[in-house]
């Protein structure tokens, strides 16, 4: 990547602030500034934000170097990227169209993808790809990272990602798949999810390549302005959503929120400038009606790409942490690898398929097929050697029916004992993540073990000499020590 001669102007930039890079007429010399500028690298232009290049072209000319060859990663992101093995897609738009739809479900208009792309190579800029998500849970799982991947494979061609996190849009809940109005989230819950969102996003993208915005920018907008907005549909369009048709047939009330729901996405399209739209196959209907939004503004309509749903953990349902089955990108590696093994053998493939890019070996048993998958899932996220570990503590548990080898402990406070007894629905709810009812109903089943036997409903609050130093199990994958004093 050179540092004077291929850099060429651009009209924007990094969301609306100036991209930098070394000018030309300071090569030789100490580093010059201007703004509108892109730094081109292969095929195609590489914006960034200004901090994230200043510091690469910085470092270049201290070491006396004119290119940035090798540093468009940054220092250890690399080796840490959860992101499935990727081909290099062609420079030419008619096989990197088609290399990047390969695993999507709809690439529309049919053609569109590949002429954006010969479009914006003419026009010396990459695509401006976006992809919304609401915070409405704090944890990305592995359902997330399907469209997350494809957004990497569009960064990894030299393209733009826009991400982003839908804090006003998550006050009214989108209703994709919904037969009901989603509960209203308080902002501060809202905007607590989004931070861990985007963290953990980056799990996935390149966050040098990614440009994170919030939706309340431009939604929280005057009322002559939402005005406007709604007048760009109809009614009769809107309700072409088969989940509103359906309710509608079954004369299910459809709230007015619900209905500005997939106008604020399209708008969305509008104040980014969007490309292209990824989204998952619920989404279809928005990202479609995002393009007659951007047209009525008088913009260039985005092409939009849909991507598979992963199943969950039973193989039936959509992945969802309110439905209980899923794989959260942070659990820790044993419980990542003990929840890939409940997965159901018929659903190995679409796993591999969606989280791998392949398709499992089909000379192995069914079971080391799940075993090959759960190992590659760990590694991808908690790095080399951990897929082999969580599997030790898999055979350990499971197998062996003993213990882990490494238990975490839990400090009871003061609060938290009551006359000698402890509360064990609060202390679940405090240290296993489970709200108090899921404890009780846990309880009931048996499925909460003091020392490996089992405890009952009868078992609401117990003795705290009986608890300490116990090893307290949930589930068959989740164990704490419990230590009281000290």
């Amino acid at each position: 990547m050179e540092l004077g001669s291929s850099v060429g102007r651009v009209a924007g930039g990094w969301g609306g602030s100036p991209v930098l890079a070394l000018d030309s007429a300071a090569a030789g010399t100490a580093p010059a500034w201007s703004s509108e500028l892109i730094v081109r690298h292969g095929e195609g232009p590489v914006a960034m934000p200004e901090t994230v290049l200043e510091e690469l072209c910085g470092a270049a000319a201290a070491a006396g170097r004119r290119t940035l060859e090798g540093a468009l990663t940054r220092p250890g992101r690399s080796e840490s990227l959860a992101l499935a093995a990727v081909a290099t897609p062609s420079s030419s738009a008619e096989e990197t169209a088609s290399f990047l739809e390969r695993n999507a479900v709809d690439s529309l208009p049919a053609g569109e993808l590949e002429r954006k792309l010969g479009q914006v190579a003419k026009e010396g800029r990459p695509l401006r790809v976006k992809l919304g998500i609401d915070p409405t849970a704090p944890d990305i799982h592995l359902g997330h990272t399907v469209v997350l991947q494809k957004l990497r494979e569009f960064q990894e061609a030299g393209h733009g990602v826009v991400l982003i996190i839908g804090d006003f849009t998550a006050r009214i809940g989108d209703p994709s798949g919904r037969s009901t109005l989603r509960p209203v989230l308080e902002p501060e819950e809202i905007e607590r999810n989004a931070l861990t969102f985007q963290d953990q996003a980056f799990k996935v993208l390149d966050e040098a390549r990614t440009e994170i915005r919030r939706n309340s920018e431009w939604l929280d907008m005057p009322m002559s302005d939402l005005l406007a907005l709604v007048r760009t549909v109809t009614l009769a369009r809107v309700t072409e959503r088969d989940d509103f048709a359906q309710r509608l047939a079954e004369r299910q009330p459809i709230s007015l929120l619900e209905l500005l729901y997939p106008v604020m996405q399209g708008y969305d399209s509008v104040a980014v400038k969007a490309d292209l739209e990824l989204g998952g196959t619920d989404q279809k209907f928005n990202l479609l009606l995002g393009r007659d939004v951007q047209q009525a503004y008088g913009h260039a309509q985005q092409a939009i790409l849909t991507m598979p749903i992963l199943p969950g953990l039973d193989g039936e349902r959509r992945m969802s942490k309110s439905s209980g089955n899923y794989v959260g990108v942070t659990d820790p590696p044993e419980e990542m690898f003990g929840k890939l093994m409940s997965v159901p053998d018929a659903t190995m493939g679409i796993y591999y398929e969606l989280l791998l890019g392949e398709d499992p070996d089909d000379s192995l048993p069914a079971v080391q097929q799940k075993r090959a998958l759960a190992r590659r899932i760990v590694e991808r996220f908690h790095g080399p050697g951990a897929g082999d570990a969580a599997e030790q503590q898999f055979d350990r548990v499971h197998r062996d029916h003993r213990p882990p080898e490494e238990i975490a402990e839990v400090a009871l406070s003061p609060s938290e004992l009551q006359d000698g007894l402890v509360h064990l629905p609060a202390l679940l709810s405090d240290h296993f993540g489970t709200s108090r009812s899921e404890a009780r109903r846990l309880l009931a089943q048996g499925g909460v073990k003091l020392d490996g036997d089992p405890l009952s409903e009868a078992d609401l609050d117990v003795p705290v000499d009986r608890l300490a130093g116990a090893v307290l199990q949930v589930g068959r994958r989740k164990f704490r020590r419990i230590v009281v004093g000290g």
